[in-house]
C-alpha cells in the first residue's frame, strides 16, 4: 500500500508497472482510496462482480412505464387512510 505523496512521486513509473500486471492500493491517511489496476483487469472484475445493496436495484424501475401512475395511486391511498386503533397483547 502506496501513500499518496508516494503515490503522486512515482505515478509514471506505477503506471508502467500496471502495465506490466502489478496492482497497487493508494491510501489517504492510512485507509486505501483508490486501486491501480490495468483497465482490462478492471472490466474483468466488473463483468465478474453482482450489484450490492441498493446498486443491485439502480434502474430497474426504468423500464417500468406505469410506474408514475402506481405511485400517485400509493400516495392517494395513503391520504385517503384512516389510523387504525393499535391492538392490545393482552
Amino acid at each position: 500500500m502506496l501513500g499518496v505523496a508516494e503515490a503522486k512521486r512515482r505515478f509514471s513509473e506505477l503506471i508502467d508497472r500496471v502495465g506490466e500486471g502489478e496492482q497497487f492500493i493508494v491510501a489517504r491517511h492510512g485507509r486505501p482510496a483508490v486501486a491501480l489496476v490495468a483497465p482490462a483487469e478492471q472490466s474483468m472484475r466488473a463483468a465478474n462482480s453482482r450489484p450490492i445493496g441498493l446498486a443491485a436495484v439502480a434502474g430497474a424501475l426504468a423500464d417500468w412505464e406505469e410506474l408514475d401512475d402506481v405511485v400517485r395511486d400509493i400516495c392517494a391511498a395513503r391520504r385517503r387512510s384512516r389510523d387504525r386503533a393499535v391492538p392490545s397483547l393482552d
